[in-house]
């Protein structure tokens, strides 16, 4: 990947910002409703955690502990939404669990159809099985609320749509494996999904300025455990503050 001297925001800056804007997000949602201009700057947080997701399904090493890290993240916070909420609505970790499992399934799929090893058959049938994940994917926010919705499941997808495949020591599509087609490609689902959803969620476009900022590198420290950590803490520090002081 080519990369310019303009490319300088590494994953754990825009993770950083994400999760900022995410906790401007939600103090506007528990503690200040009427300000919108908080949850219009929180638009932009989703997307920016959506197109990381689909960097972490491309280059992370261990693809099942990294699929089980968010899920079980998920699970836990759907237990404690329900024990104190009563929702039974599924939040953005089982969205993104969603997303990871497209992506992957994704990606098998691209590798085996480009292969000469596989018959006819095997890739028709892994072809089927990515549409029927999709479809999948559509029934479960049919019969519940899916945070972000279906297009949100599906927009780390749009990100991972031109990621090169290496096989067999050759690699296919290289030559659109760049930042700026990827923020393209996931810049048009992004806009699918606002025109969707409608209202406010139509500044969520303004993330992609800052994507096509993104160097594709990860950055000095490893800060997983404490995105991992801040998800939940964030919650509970704001209900916290809603109880005593609203």
């Amino acid at each position: 990947m080519n990369l310019t001297k303009r490319n300088f925001l590494t994953s754990n800056q825009l993770k950083i910002l994400a999760a900022v804007l995410m906790l401007i997000d939600h103090a506007g949602v528990m503690l200040f409703p009427d300000i919108a201009t908080l949850r219009i700057l929180g638009r932009l947080s989703f997307p920016i955690f959506a197109f990381l997701i689909a960097e972490g399904c491309v280059y992370t090493k261990n693809k099942r502990k990294y699929f089980f890290s968010v899920f079980s993240l998920g699970a836990f916070c759907q237990i404690v939404f329900y024990l104190t909420e009563k929702s039974t609505d599924l939040g953005i970790l089982i969205t993104f669990s969603c997303s990871i499992l497209l992506c992957y399934l994704w990606e098998y799929m691209k590798k085996i159809c480009l292969s000469t090893d596989e018959g006819i058959l095997f890739k028709i049938f892994l072809i089927a099985n990515f549409f029927l994940a999709v479809f999948a994917a559509y029934l479960l926010n049919q019969i519940c609320y899916v945070d972000y919705g279906f297009l949100g499941c599906m927009l780390p997808l749009f990100a991972c749509a031109f990621r090169k495949v290496e096989l067999n020591g050759k690699t296919y599509l290289a030559t659109l494996d760049h930042n700026v087609v990827h923020v393209i490609s996931f810049g048009f689902g992004l806009w699918l999904h606002a025109v969707e959803s409608g209202g406010i969620q139509i500044y969520s476009l303004l993330a992609i300025p800052l994507l096509l900022l993104y160097s594709g590198k990860r950055g000095n420290r490893k800060l997983k455990l404490f995105f991992y950590i801040f998800y939940p803490v964030h919650f509970a520090v704001l209900a916290l503050i809603q109880q005593l002081f609203f």
